[in-house]
């Protein structure tokens, strides 16, 4: 029976001093290790005098290198993934080694560690009971509109030259939506500015900014329906004669329910 296992570790995402002590016993006990990029894992393996075998496994080799390893592991060997910084298959390579290794049976185990979007919930102050992270911000309008439409925070990669856009495509459609901009974590430079979309859209929007980003974005606010006593209010005088659209102003003006949610709940009978 094959003893081989895949174990996938999770990286510093700036400091080196956040690397687990399993993460550094799982790597030195490993056969080999599938990186994206060999010269940085090379470095943190330097800092802690560990000695691996190290194998490239990036997005343009993934496909042919995941098969290659899942036959590794099904012949007895232990092959420790980790990408450049953070956990393993969070907008990084190792989907399709963890989906091929779960399919031929093999055992993969996942360890703790370093998390950026994690870190720039927490960090952020905004509601961290409901929240989604949807990797980097799509380019389009529309596919950010949705993500902007989102009840619950919101935790976002963004790339320095897109932050300043981004806020100011959300303040177009929320002023006062909450956000943070999480910079440089854990590292020298580490920033986090909160404010509102309106502020951060006006502060980033001189041009790039440096280091990696992390957005974190609140809640859009949950839309009611009309007060149904107040729409009973508009049907009974449309009933009575009244237009709709002069029935759903004078029972707004009265009970401060938002005229045209009445006009579209008694036109929608």
């Amino acid at each position: 029976m094959s003893t081989g296992r895949l174990v996938v570790c999770p990286t510093p995402i700036g400091n080196l001093e956040d690397v687990t002590l399993r993460v550094l016993a799982a790597l030195r006990d490993a056969d080999v290790v599938a990186c994206e990029d060999t010269r940085r894992t090379r470095v943190l393996l330097d800092r802690y005098g560990v000695s691996a075998s190290l194998v490239s496994y990036h997005e343009h080799n993934e496909r042919a290198r995941a098969a290659e390893l899942v036959e590794r592991i099904r012949g007895g060997a232990v092959v420790a993934l980790v990408s450049d910084a953070g956990m393993p298959l969070v907008s990084d390579p190792g989907y399709l080694l963890v989906q091929g290794c779960v399919a031929a049976g093999l055992a993969v185990e996942v360890l703790p560690g370093p998390s950026a979007a994690l870190a720039a919930l927490v960090a952020s102050a905004l509601p961290a009971d409901a929240w989604r992270f949807v990797g980097f911000l799509p380019r389009k309008r529309t596919a950010l509109s949705k993500v902007f439409a989102s009840p619950e925070t919101v935790v976002a990669f963004e790339s320095p030259k897109r932050v300043g856009a981004s806020l100011e495509a959300l303040a177009a459609v929320d002023r006062e939506r909450p956000v943070a901009v999480c910079r440089e974590l854990t590292k020298v430079h580490e920033e986090v500015v909160r404010g509102t979309a309106a502020e951060l859209a006006s502060r980033y929007a001189a041009g790039e900014v440096r280091g990696e980003v992390v957005l974190v974005i609140g809640g859009a606010p949950v839309r009611r329906g009309p007060d149904p006593a107040a729409v009973d209010a508009v049907r009974r005088l449309v009933e009575a004669g009244a237009r709709a659209r002069a029935a759903a102003s004078v029972v707004a003006d009265l009970t401060g329910s938002p005229a045209n949610a009445l006009y579209e709940a008694v036109a929608e009978r």
